[in-house]
């Protein structure tokens, strides 16, 4: 589950170490890249599925949020000419979001099972994703890496793979963080997810030179554990997460950030500030916690801010309006408008009879439609299956409480969301309070419980 907020709360505390700030450039936040345009430092939010906009001098401030369905686990962001920002999503595909606007351009497909995208200039390049490995056997003689077109589409590979032993693991051990320079004749780096390695390529993919901590005295590939008895399908995979994250530094900084785990499982990280020409290691930082964000000031100097205040600032704007509006008909053929839960905070939920998680949502949706009354909450769920029959039969199996609603398998054209079940959160205004992907178990309903009689009490 991953949910975006429509609002945040008002303060800030910045836990930095150094000299008094000048203008910050935010390098990462989390275990996420940013992306930089003009003073602006744009960040993704994957646990609220938003992009966030910092800008400020001694303490970083949130200058714009970017919502959209598209937008539903963001992991990465770079920046595009013309004030436009190539966000990575978690499933590996990419949208093109306009800053100014807020709103997504055109999306691509993946060119790997899910892919990594870094920018500079004009060029973009695809690794494959460390955010979203998937076992698949790859040749030996695949690109480890594809330079993309404008549109995403690849036009040439650079380098090759390593095949290892197991070659349904050679996604795992060819995913990795990457960052292309093209102040330096479009130099790329890429460091691998679960290698001790940071490589510096050129254009060609040739090796320019070769960066290990020294983390290990014998760096095996990855292997399969067997099973355990009784459980031949329970396989895990034994590894060591190692690199995370790439940045470039500012133009009158320019040195390589990397961003790793100092540990196997990665659960204490470690900051590494390498020399672009040489590859020499020149600092390295121990973090405190795994979700630090990393900054720097004009001089270079490393900040290490708390993620959580930082993310956590208050709305820079008022809540969006949900839309479009739909007009659907429900089970009986009536027509039921979006206009008729005016008044009321409504739930608005998209599912389908393929959906396994909706299936595992639909009794935790009853129990939460029985719980408040009708005069202050609905729930408005709408079915995004194209074949009636196996809708129908889905309603009666489950019995819901709560009006059906039938999209016909037009919702995800009109409505952009990235998988089901997706729900809305609306205000007694229409206006959205967060926005739900997935389902997050009982849990995630005890909070939306919270969430919605706050707004019921509200004024």
């Amino acid at each position: 589950m991953r949910r975006t907020l429509g609002v945040g709360v008002a303060a800030l505390f910045v836990a930095a170490c150094g000299p008094a700030p000048n203008e910050l450039t935010l390098l990462f936040v989390g275990r996420s890249p940013t992306a930089h345009i003009s003073n602006v430092s744009w960040a993704p939010d994957p646990d609220r599925s938003r992009l966030v906009a910092f800008e400020g001098q001694g303490h970083l401030r949130i200058v714009q949020i970017i919502a959209d369905p598209r937008l539903a686990t963001p992991v990465a962001v770079a920046s595009l000419p013309g004030g436009r920002l190539l966000v990575t999503e978690r499933t590996g595909e990419a949208v093109v979001v306009d800053a100014e606007s807020g709103k997504p351009v055109r999306e691509w497909e993946s060119p790997f099972p899910a892919s990594l995208y870094a920018t500079g200039g004009e060029h973009i390049v695809a690794a494959r994703s460390p955010y979203f490995v998937q076992l698949v056997a790859e040749q030996g003689s695949e690109p480890l890496l594809w330079r993309l077109d404008t549109l995403g589409r690849p036009t040439h590979g650079i380098g090759t793979i390593h095949v290892p032993a197991i070659p349904y693991l050679a996604q795992l051990v060819n995913s990795g963080a990457v960052a292309l320079d093209p102040a330096d004749d479009d130099a790329i780096y890429f460091a691998p997810y679960v290698r001790d390695e940071i490589l510096k390529l050129d254009a060609t993919g040739a090796t320019v030179w070769r960066a290990q901590r020294g983390l290990f005295p014998q760096e095996p590939d990855p292997r399969f554990m067997p099973p355990p008895k009784g459980k031949p399908r329970e396989l895990k995979v034994v590894h060591a997460i190692v690199n995370i994250a790439l940045a470039l530094g500012t133009a009158a900084d320019h040195r390589l950030y990397v961003l790793g785990a100092q540990d196997s499982g990665a659960t204490r990280l470690r900051l590494d500030v390498l020399d672009p020409t040489t590859g020499r290691i020149v600092t390295t930082r121990m973090l405190d916690g795994p979700q630090a964000a990393i900054a720097i000031d004009r001089r270079g100097t490393i900040r290490v801010l708390n993620s959580d205040s930082l993310l956590g600032q208050g709305p820079v704007a008022g809540r969006e309006q949900f839309g479009p509006p739909f007009a659907l008909p429900n089970l009986t053929g009536d027509t039921v408008t979006l206009a008729r839960y005016r008044g009321k905070v409504t739930l608005v939920n998209f599912w389908a009879s393929w959906c396994d998680p909706c299936r595992e949502e639909f009794p935790h949706m009853g129990a939460l439609y029985r719980d408040f009354a009708r005069k202050d909450f609905d729930i408005a769920a709408i079915s995004d299956d194209v074949d009636d029959a196996k809708m129908r039969a889905f309603v009666r199996e489950f019995g819901p409480p709560f009006p059906i609603l039938v999209g016909g398998g037009k919702m995800k054209g009109t409505y952009h969301y990235r998988g089901l079940p997706y729900s809305v959160l609306l205000d007694r205004h229409g206006l959205i309070v967060q926005r739900i992907f997935g389902f997050g178990g009982a849990a995630e309903f005890r909070a939306l419980r919270e969430t919605i009689a706050k707004e019921i009490r509200a004024p």
